[in-house]
């Protein structure tokens, strides 16, 4: 029975992926990805040279319907993105929905996503935490940030590079400067870094220091009567 097949890619270095996830590229009809572009340097360097289509936020609402109805018609379909799962802030839920209303068969593969290196990474507690990908850039942005300001849990965010000075300023502002925080960067790549210290802290480093990469902000969730962790008190943690 044909059906989706949701595979994660690696977010920085190409060994980062599966082998089902190597064979299944080669051995479905079709390979549906955000950017070919970026897809085809991952094909090409396993040498995979399945059908490959554009499918991206500009075009998904128009591509739906037919792409269901190729895979009902017997056609094996793979959705990829630039990098990490596809659906976690990347194009996917619209085309997983439409298959899961339509009957078709869809299955998604383990693998790469930034937000769980990063908060593992971090030093946080990760047995629970929000993950909020990337904020309204500016309607409803505050109002967001306000309903996480008594937020328990460790809190993760995505970031344009451009923004980090000021949505660490942002952050700051909400949940406290004293706030201890982690930004993560190029997360499975040569320059991969991780910066920890207080918000009001990072803030000033990435007010002064411009970033290139991926970003991941990972913030303490609120500890009522001592914002940072106790772990953190007593190795004096803050390294920026």
């Amino acid at each position: 029975m044909s059906k989706l097949y949701i595979i994660p890619t690696p977010i920085g270095n190409l060994e980062d992926i599966t082998l089902r996830a190597l064979r299944l590229l080669k051995e479905v009809n079709l390979i549906l990805a955000e950017d070919t572009r970026t897809t085809s340097v991952l094909l090409n360097h396993y040498d995979i040279h399945t059908p490959l289509t554009s499918h991206h936020k500009f075009n998904e609402h128009r591509q739906v319907s037919k792409i269901a109805a190729q895979i009902q018609e017997g056609k094996n379909v793979a959705l990829v993105s630039d990098a990490g799962t596809p659906g976690i802030s990347d194009p996917g839920f619209l085309l997983v929905r439409t298959c899961v209303e339509l009957g078709i068969e869809t299955e998604c593969l383990p693998g790469a996503t930034a937000f769980v290196p990063a908060v593992v990474n971090a030093g946080f507690p990760c047995d629970r935490f929000c993950f909020e990908g990337f904020l309204p850039q500016k309607k409803g942005r505050q109002k967001r940030l306000s309903q996480l300001a008594g937020e328990s849990r460790t809190l993760i965010f995505y970031e344009s590079p451009y923004r980090v000075g000021k949505a660490l300023e942002q952050f700051s502002e909400t949940f406290g400067a004293d706030r201890p925080a982690c930004v993560a960067r190029e997360i499975s790549k040569k320059f991969e870094e991780y910066k920890r210290g207080t918000l009001a802290e990072l803030t000033t480093f990435y007010k002064e220091n411009t970033v290139k990469g991926e970003v991941v902000i990972i913030i303490s969730g609120e500890v009522h009567g001592n914002t940072p962790t106790a772990n953190q008190q007593e190795r004096g943690e803050m390294d920026v």
